[in-house]
């Protein structure tokens, strides 16, 4: 039997990060469970003794409490197996409609929060875990990373922003260090979590019902969501515990349809614009002309 891991969540206390703190704990891990209302897992600190499971105060959009909070899993565990970087947020409406403390706000979570997160557990994995152990950071984006919906579009913004810091992070790590990246692009699924979002008023410039984000005002009154987040978890969990990390994990059949979508359009793009790149190059080859 595989000894147990060290996770870190973020952002516990609904979600997908409370669905994977539940499952790792169920299957004998130990989970640092980190929220901004520890409260909020009282009945899971019933069952669980310190030593399987430690619930810390944290808001991502505070350095300090970034830092304490990983600083009281090195004393707690003296090491951290795996980062499940969930912590985030929807907003919803027209991007014209989304004040811009909104917007600043979302970001301060989704990316700033999700990325400083992020650079605290490269530094563990590389200086507190035994030499070359390093670790697994799963990053929770969305299939709006690469698919963006109308009335999403700071949401879709941030997602897009995490996906590009996660792909250059893992370019830059160094394979001695056995840190691996996963980026997990979830497309609709039925969360306790959704009634996290933030519906803002419309635009009234969008307010035409044939609009794209008036049809999506009227299917977020009462939205159908197919996808299990309780079967998402155990699949990552599954992943984590097969030892091969995928760099990006598109889950469920309408993240893939997306995906297929967003191929097919760059594809599109490649074939319809190649012609304009063609005879773009300087004329004495690039060699530098300038005196010295």
């Amino acid at each position: 039997m595989a000894s147990s891991k060290v996770w870190f969540i973020t952002g516990t206390s609904s979600g997908f990060g409370r669905s994977m703190t539940e499952y790792a704990l169920s299957q004998g891990d130990i989970v640092v469970a980190t929220l901004r209302k520890p409260q909020v897992l009282s009945d899971l600190t019933a069952r669980y003794s310190a030593d399987k499971l430690l619930v810390l105060k944290v808001d991502v959009t505070k350095q300090e409490d970034i830092d304490e909070a990983f600083a009281r899993t090195r004393s707690a565990f003296g090491r951290l197996d795996v980062v499940f970087n969930n912590a985030g947020y929807g907003v919803f409406t027209e991007i014209e409609g989304t004040p811009d403390d909104e917007a600043r706000e979302l970001f301060e979570t989704n990316f700033w929060g999700a990325a400083n997160v992020s650079r605290a557990a490269v530094k563990f994995f590389r200086e507190v875990n035994q030499p070359g152990k390093g670790g697994i950071l799963l990053q929770i984006s969305s299939s709006t990373g690469f698919h963006a919906f109308p009335g999403f579009g700071y949401y879709a913004a941030s997602k897009h922003a995490l996906e590009g810091f996660s792909d250059a992070l893992a370019k830059e790590l160094p394979d001695s260090w056995n840190i691996n990246i996963c980026i997990i692009e979830p497309g609709a699924f039925h969360t306790d979590g959704n009634r996290g979002i933030v519906v803002l008023p419309q635009h009234p410039a969008y307010v035409d019902e044939s609009f794209p984000t008036s049809v999506l005002h009227r299917v977020m009154k009462s939205p159908v969501l197919e996808g299990d987040p309780h079967k998402l978890t155990r699949t990552v969990y599954e992943v984590v515990q097969g030892g091969k990390i995928p760099k990006r994990l598109p889950m469920g059949l309408d993240a893939l349809e997306m995906l297929n979508l967003r191929i097919e359009d760059l594809k599109a793009t490649v074939d319809d614009t190649k012609r304009w790149s063609v005879d773009l190059k300087r004329a004495d080859g690039g060699s530098d002309t300038r005196s010295t």
